[in-house]
């Protein structure tokens, strides 16, 4: 990545909120630049989305839970695509992915949840309709309680320009 979108895309991180006006001013270069710059990044697959991390509690959600477990890799496409086409509808899960991990646990979920009841109702229908995911482990997360980290990705710009 050049060095001028590196730049723009650093700000970006920051603040998508910012505008490009403002982003050019800070960088030193024009405002149809930023924007030229801006919409080729989203072309180019680099932005996914414009998002705000919310104040989780302020909004009611009371517990994240870490969830991991064994997907059966021996499963046909179409049992594949109907576990992905619920965990993408199901609005208590933030992101899905599969990887290697504790105690060979292939799978993972982040998922938000209002209180107990409702983390445990999700759970007990993900294994009812998921049988075949065998021992299911979490880490649930207290969102009441002070972290020493919140949710943000403006640290990558530090990842990025080292």
């Amino acid at each position: 990545m050049k060095k001028r979108v590196l730049s723009v895309f650093l700000e970006l991180i920051k603040n998508s909120k910012e505008s490009d006006r403002d982003i050019a001013k800070r960088l030193k270069i024009s405002q149809p630049t930023v924007t030229r710059i801006r919409q080729k990044l989203e072309k180019m697959g680099y932005i996914q989305e414009y998002t705000i991390i919310p104040n989780f509690p302020k909004l009611g959600f009371e517990i994240v839970a870490f969830i991991f477990f064994n997907a059966n890799r021996c499963l046909g496409q179409k049992v594949k695509t109907e576990a992905h086409r619920w965990i993408e509808k199901n609005p208590s899960v933030i992101f899905s992915a599969s990887g290697d991990g504790i105690r060979g646990k292939n799978c993972a979920m982040l998922t938000i949840h209002k209180n107990f009841t409702e983390y445990t109702n999700f759970l007990n229908e993900f294994k009812l309709k998921w049988k075949d995911v065998g021992t299911v482990e979490t880490f649930l997360v207290p969102l009441a309680t002070p972290t020493p980290k919140n949710i943000s990705f403006k640290n990558i710009t530090k990842l990025m320009s080292d």
